[in-house]
């Protein structure tokens, strides 16, 4: 269902980088259904995919972005190579000269950690390159983008982590590298608010809930349109939500003229939800990170009653 709640964004540029698939594809959308210019990156395009061989494509992110009524730029970009990002800032300064939302989304380390495992048992090359996909590959990205953010206030940077501040603090994240991955990505948020403040911009970290991804979907053997059927071997899994959902809290923030007082804040899609009134493509408001604790976290059954 169409978010009848969202503003129009019509105008705004907007860069999701580590947009091919999951959240990131989420939030191009959402952003192009408000009318935005989006551009899109990833390693994986029609020509080439990355190490994790998936199908989607950032080209098809662009397209359906501009299928949801905003135009999508796909620009090929790694985002560990410093003289691609460069590129790419250049080119989004020669055909905008502006840019008004970056979303910082790149992750792809799916395949580089292993739950409950300790940092002495862990494969060290794939803990080490985690690191650099999640971490250093932010920081790059700011240092070329931000320049462009900043010529004007008012401008968004959106650091897409997993967890809020309050449920890292108190939970270990499934090992060593995964946990310090997102717990840096959490205070890059925080640093970048304090850079951005004198400039009218603004900062924060968020991250979405239970995120029915394609490989998500995919690894339960169901589809967006039939995922119900994994709660019967999975039956948590009764929270989770779509990437839409996280893409519009995004959209939300971005259209937000009083973003600036959530600056330096870790936030939720699901808080944000509440926050703003939209919904998930089902119409529902799923809340994720309260559920964890106070139903998951707490030995119940699965009943997300009251939490969507």
């Amino acid at each position: 269902m169409p978010d009848t709640s969202a503003p129009d964004l019509r105008g705004k540029i907007a860069l999701v980088a580590g947009a091919s698939r999951g959240a990131g594809r989420g939030i191009a959308v959402q952003l192009g259904a408000a009318g935005a210019t989006v551009y899109v990156t990833g390693r994986t395009t029609r020509e080439q995919r990355s190490e994790y061989d998936r199908p989607e494509t950032i080209e098809e992110t662009a397209e359906l972005v501009t299928a949801a009524g905003g135009t999508g730029i796909a620009v090929p970009t790694d985002h560990l190579a410093p003289e691609q990002v460069r590129a790419l800032a250049e080119r989004i300064d020669t055909e905008q000269g502006r840019l008004d939302v970056l979303v910082n989304d790149v992750w792809g380390g799916e395949k580089l950690f292993a739950f409950d495992t300790p940092v002495w048992e862990h494969d060290l090359d794939k803990g080490l390159r985690l690191l650099r996909l999640g971490v250093e590959t932010h920081a790059i990205t700011s240092h070329f983008l931000l320049p462009l953010l900043v010529r004007q206030p008012g401008g968004l940077v959106v650091e897409m982590t997993d967890g809020t501040s309050a449920y890292n603090t108190t939970h270990y994240r499934n090992s060593y590298f995964y946990d310090l991955v997102k717990n840096s990505v959490l205070r890059m948020a925080f640093v970048q608010a304090h850079e951005l403040k004198p400039h009218g911009g603004t900062a924060v970290a968020l991250t979405p809930g239970w995120l029915r991804s394609e490989m998500m979907l995919d690894g339960f053997g169901v589809t967006e349109d039939n995922w119900r059927d994994a709660l019967t071997t999975v039956p948590h899994f009764c929270i989770s939500e779509s990437p839409a959902y996280v893409g519009r809290a995004v959209v939300a923030l971005a259209g937000d003229a009083d973003v600036a007082r959530r600056n330096g804040q870790s936030l939720s899609s699901g808080q944000l939800a509440q926050e703003y009134g939209f919904t998930d493509l089902d119409g529902s408001q799923p809340d994720c990170w309260r559920y964890l604790v106070e139903v998951e976290g707490a030995g119940k059954p699965a009943d997300p009653t009251g939490y969507r």
